[in-house]
């Protein structure tokens, strides 16, 4: 992985665009957000400078004559660093540095430092490093121009390859190398994952410092890093949850999402991520004492729906409760969202009423059924057995009658067995 070493505060600028038709208030949000992710990545920041535009400059994304101004500003205050709160082109990048003379980082780029820093275990580490390294790979241009020339002298002959072009080689190998490693882990995952289909499984998710992994720590009386800075969770845990239930759970903890995630670094933590796609019940907690905790609940939303997760049981988790004055706020939340809870993690409030649904929604998320199938078919019945618990098993007729236990998401991947053998089944017959 790409090595971020340890440093002292850089003093950096924060560059965002107004365009046409967008709040004050949502820019403002997003600029004092990426202030947060400055913090939590060891920066001072300086300025906050919002431009009103129409449309990003595709080649200096602020307009090369606010470029020039600002690097004015950041000459006169001796700022290491300048931040731009979205994704910029390899050209903007290339044109930026050489007006500003200073180092030049956008939105991702931040959040990748930061995911470097955090990154503890051998799966974080590869997650990282095949995101920075995809989002390093169309920006080769600027950081090694200078080494873009050919090489002459004895065995160059022919059609030659620039540096740069062997960079670009060596960075889609290790790409490919990385892949391949994640797909192993995955693979791990999901025989991990099997093991437990006898378990309710839950999965925290939620917006970044929405306090997920307070609440881990306070359900499993657990240990695991919790601080208030964005993306304190890198890797997934799991724990036993034990609430006095006849139903043992198991709950996991993830990392947290925020807007303008990069949409490779969600494909390199597909693995982790899965732990909320396999998962039987989904906490999604969200912060309901910021101000756009409204917009942070629909960003976790639809990210769980690219994911596969609307047709999960979802449990709304509303914390940090003690820290909001509005007493209409809380009545307005309490009416509107159904099969939620009022919470706050750190205080302790209104732990036992989360208790009480989690215990429902786990008496909910496991059903019995009895399957009948041709007893020739007995690869079916390894496979059924791998998704399920087997209460009983009967020969009768030549079919094999099985009484099985099992989630409602396995029940449906049971159902699209059956499925593709149709003319093999001789009776599915609903009981739970």
């Amino acid at each position: 992985m790409i090595d971020i070493p340890k440093k002292t505060k850089e003093r950096t600028m924060l560059v965002a665009i107004n365009l046409k038709g967008v709040s004050k208030h949502l820019v403002d949000e997003h600029i004092s957000e990426l202030e947060e992710l400055a913090d939590t990545a060891g920066a001072d920041t300086i300025f906050k400078i919002i431009q009103s535009r129409n449309r990003f400059d595709p080649a200096y994304y602020i307009g090369k004559g606010k470029a020039e101004e600002l690097a004015q500003l950041v000459e006169l205050n001796d700022i290491e660093l300048v931040t731009f709160d979205d994704d910029l082109t390899s050209v903007q990048v290339r044109n930026l540095e050489k007006i500003f003379n200073r180092k030049i980082i956008d939105r991702s780029g931040l959040i990748l430092d930061i995911f470097a820093l955090r990154a503890k275990t051998k799966e974080a580490k590869t997650q990282v490093e095949l995101a920075q390294l995809q989002y390093l790979l169309p920006r080769l241009t600027r950081a090694w121009t200078h080494l873009s020339k050919q090489y002459g002298g004895i065995g160059t002959k022919g059609p030659g390859e620039t540096q740069i072009e062997t960079d670009r080689r060596i960075i889609r190998t290790r790409i490919s190398h990385l892949k391949e490693k994640l797909k192993k882990i995955e693979l791990q995952r999901s025989t991990q994952s099997s093991n437990r289909k006898n378990h309710v499984r839950v999965s925290l998710a939620g917006y970044t410092n929405a306090g997920k992994s307070t609440l881990f720590n306070l359900l499993t009386k657990s240990d695991v890093f919790a601080e208030d800075k964005l993306f304190a969770t890198l890797d997934s845990t799991t724990r036993t949850l034990d609430l006095n239930s006849s139903q043992k759970m198991l709950i996991s903890d993830t990392v947290g999402f925020i807007r303008k995630l990069p949409p490779h670094l969600v494909a390199s933590f597909k693995s982790t991520l899965n732990e909320v796609r396999d998962a039987d019940i989904i906490l999604h907690v969200i912060d309901m004492s910021h101000h756009f905790y409204e917009d942070h609940l629909k960003i976790v939303d639809d990210t769980l729906k690219e994911f596969g997760s609307k047709d999960k049981i979802e449990i709304k988790v509303f914390n940090k409760v003690d820290a909001v004055k509005d007493k209409s706020k809380i009545e307005f939340i309490r009416n509107t969202y159904k099969n939620s809870v009022i919470i706050s993690a750190q205080k302790g409030i209104n732990i036992s009423k989360l208790n009480e649904m989690l215990i429902d929604a786990a008496e909910c998320s496991f059903v019995e059924d009895e399957i009948s199938i041709a007893i020739e078919k007995t690869k079916l019945v390894s496979q059924i057995h791998s998704l399920a618990e087997v209460i009983s098993i009967k020969y009768d007729n030549g079919s094999v009658v099985l009484n099985i236990r099992t989630s409602e998401e396995n029940k449906k991947r049971i159902k699209k067995l059956l499925g593709k053998d149709e003319k093999n089944i001789i009776e599915y017959k609903e009981e739970g």
